[in-house]
């Protein structure tokens, strides 16, 4: 092996200096002098057949300009001689940071996606337009990190220099396996089955049609309140969330409060339900759970719960009801629930009139999505920590994620027919029509939430991506009961998953019962408390359940209701 002498060493590092300093001031140079007010073709011809131009505010422009160019000097002057400070986990470790070539890759990479982040910012433009482009931004910064290369990323040289190459052949085998499953590898999924080690709360399949599975629970107490409990998770994902572990299930803590409970289980849709649209889901779902449920307890009223899209789905079967002159739910539970489509955060850089139409023209009249589509578009909502994060981990590093009950149900997808879909799409993202008075038609009724006359406990994770707090919030302007909103710590998952046990986070509440129109106004006034809100729930929840009653000894009522098989059934086993 041929050894170099120090001052062979030190010629590379002065010519790389060199090239450095002439690279560095040439961009400098043109940063300067680049007129960024608008981005039009080079040619007249062009100029008049192109999308319209992208305006920039020069105030902010130049700012940073200014903030670029003394950010650059300093990184340019310093070299490779230098030590930049870098504030970022993905080049936080020794690899990146006793490596002077690394870690100016590292901070070069930074500077420039701030920069480019400052340029969406400064497109003086409407705020879907802003978001749009901030978004693709995003995306192309996480997906261009030096971390993301193995020639340009420390830690996976190291590792695969102090492991003789066995890191990189790892990774080629955790390649092969994930494109052979159809998707990134985020935990070690051979370590989870449901109903064995997730899903576990001891329960029944007491009813099941074309769409869902009814699930009752085993009681935990001796006495359980009249009004049973039940639970609508969204259709998009499987119900399991809300029953992960025993330390941390929903399900199993609203059993211990005495709740004799039912939870809907969908159907994972295959080619026959290619068909089904949203009446059809909102009849023979919550419609159908709700009957069955008061036909199976003999119950008069039972108390329900929605979750996200479960939440939305669970306030279209109330007013259809309500327009039917019907009221068999005593009172209403909305988590992280969009009613009102105004403030839909980040997903709103993907809904406009052609997209949907687009949607609508490939399956509004037959189809499927498939869930493993709609949970990638999720996961790039969050591209550093939800896709580039295991790419790293999984192929440059032959690392195996490791097991993690959260992420398996993450990766649990699951498809949905197109015409509900396509619906679903139009007139809640698109034009916002539920919240208008008879506008929406559902299962041939108007939607008219002002008929929904039953207290609703409503909470809204502050941190969420998916269902933002305003958006949660928004409910409140709409139904018209008693109501109790509840902010919580946290995002969309964690914020609900957030069980007393764990003491954990902080919830928000206001005792005033005043729900301005703005919900910052609701948090400039509401109260910090440490701890779950779920016990805030559990109070109030109560109130609402009636007297109690001797606890079942069987599941089912009768004939009609006889056990099907154990929990958590057939259909939440089934994989897209």
């Amino acid at each position: 092996m041929t050894s170099h002498t120090p001052d062979f060493w030190s010629k590379i590092n002065e010519d790389f200096q060199n090239k450095l300093t002439q690279s560095w001031g040439q961009a400098l140079q043109a940063f300067q002098t680049m007129d960024l007010g608008g981005i039009v073709p080079s040619d007249a011809s062009s100029a008049k057949a192109a999308q319209p131009q992208l305006k920039f505010e020069q105030e902010k422009l130049q700012k940073l300009q200014m903030q670029y160019l003394e950010e650059a000097s300093a990184l340019w002057n310093g070299g490779l001689s230098g030590k930049p400070e870098i504030k970022d986990r993905r080049f936080s470790t020794e690899a990146w940071t006793s490596n002077p070539v690394a870690s100016f890759t590292a901070a070069t990479y930074l500077l420039n996606s701030r920069t480019l982040m400052g340029l969406a910012n400064a497109v003086d433009a409407d705020e879907q337009t802003l978001n749009r482009i901030r978004f693709a931004v995003e995306q192309w910064v996480a997906a261009t990190a030096p971390s993301n290369f193995l020639a340009f990323n420390a830690d996976a040289q190291k590792k695969a220099i102090e492991t003789q190459g066995e890191s990189l052949a790892k990774g080629l085998h955790n390649l092969m396996h994930d494109l052979k499953q159809g998707h990134v590898s985020m935990t070690d999924e051979s370590q989870f089955e449901v109903g064995k080690n997730v899903a576990t709360t001891e329960g029944a399949v007491v009813y099941e049609n074309a769409y869902f599975q009814l699930i009752e629970y085993k009681p935990l107490t001796a006495k359980v309140y009249e009004n049973p409990f039940l639970l609508v998770p969204p259709c998009i994902n499987k119900f399991y969330i809300l029953d992960l572990q025993p330390n941390n299930s929903f399900i199993r803590y609203a059993v211990s409060q005495g709740h004799r409970t039912f939870v809907v289980s969908w159907r994972n849709p295959d080619e026959s339900m290619g068909q089904k649209s949203w009446d059809d889901y909102i009849e023979n779902g919550p419609i159908q759970a709700i009957e069955t449920v008061r036909d199976l307890t003999g119950a008069k009223e039972i108390n329900g719960l929605g979750f996200c899209v479960g939440g939305t789905m669970l306030s279209n079967a109330l007013a259809v009801l309500a327009a039917r002159g019907e009221k068999p739910v005593a009172s209403a539970t909305f988590l992280t629930t969009l009613i009102d489509f105004t403030d839909t955060g980040i997903l709103d850089v993907f809904i406009d009139e052609n997209f949907v139409k687009f949607r609508e023209m490939q399956m509004g009249q037959g189809g499927l999505l498939k869930g493993q589509d709609l949970a990638s578009t999720f996961s790039f909502l969050r591209p550093n920590d939800l896709v580039w994060n295991y790419v790293v981990g999984n192929y440059l590093k032959g690392e195996s994620p490791p097991p993690f009950d959260l992420l398996y149900w993450n990766s649990d997808s699951t498809n949905l027919p197109g015409p509900f879909y396509a619906w679903y799409l139009r007139n809640t993202y698109l034009e916002n029509r539920l919240v208008k008075p008879g506008e929406a038609i559902v299962c041939g009724e108007k939607i008219d939430f002002r008929k929904v006359k039953i207290p609703v406990y409503i909470y809204g994770s502050r941190e969420d991506h998916i269902v933002p707090i305003g958006g949660a919030y928004a409910s409140t302007q709409y139904l018209p009961g008693q109501k109790r909103f509840v902010m919580g710590a946290s995002g969309h998952i964690a914020g609900v998953i957030n069980a007393p046990s764990a003491h954990k986070r902080s919830h928000w509440l206001r005792e005033d019962a005043k729900f301005p129109a703005d919900v910052n106004e609701w948090i400039q006034g509401a109260k910090e408390l440490p701890g779950s809100w779920w016990t805030d729930w559990s109070g109030w929840l109560k109130k609402h359940a009636g007297k109690q009653i001797a606890a079942p000894k069987t599941y089912g009522k009768g004939a009609r209701f006889k056990t099907i098989e154990a929990a958590p059934g057939r259909y939440v086993k089934a994989r897209a």
